[in-house]
């Protein structure tokens, strides 16, 4: 079982940034891939960006391609995404998500792909 354990959601006007955490306190996540994905309100959860087990791979949704970043640091088994010139599109929950893997070079788009589920975080941008 891995705890998830999610941060950095707010309100903020619009081309502004923020930057989401997702830390594992009692687990080494240099052996999963990660995921964020996000819930806008009355919609379906939808993909934002992905990261390979070593972070040298990434996929983005067009939507936040070029705006967000999606990075990790696994000697504080911590994935991160930055999110800059927000839009009031961006309004929507943000989860994390982590998959265990074999190939430190897959990553995953799909939200049935992943194991273990942070508790989300909501991200508000404003006009």
């Amino acid at each position: 079982q891995v705890q998830l354990v999610e941060s950095g959601g707010g309100l903020v006007q619009a081309g502004g940034s923020l930057r989401l955490s997702c830390a594992a306190p009692q687990s080494s996540l240099s052996n999963y891939a990660a995921g964020w994905f996000r819930q806008p309100p009355g919609k379906e959860r939808q993909f934002v960006a992905a990261s390979s087990g070593s972070g040298s791979r990434t996929s983005y949704a067009d939507s936040v391609k070029g705006r967000f970043t999606i990075s990790r640091d696994n000697t504080k088994n911590t994935v991160y995404l930055q999110m800059n010139s927000l839009t009031p599109e961006d309004t929507a929950v943000y989860y994390c998500a982590v998959k265990r893997v074999y190939y430190s070079s897959s990553y995953y788009e799909r939200s049935e792909d992943y194991a273990y589920w942070g508790q989300g975080t909501q991200v508000t941008v404003s006009v």
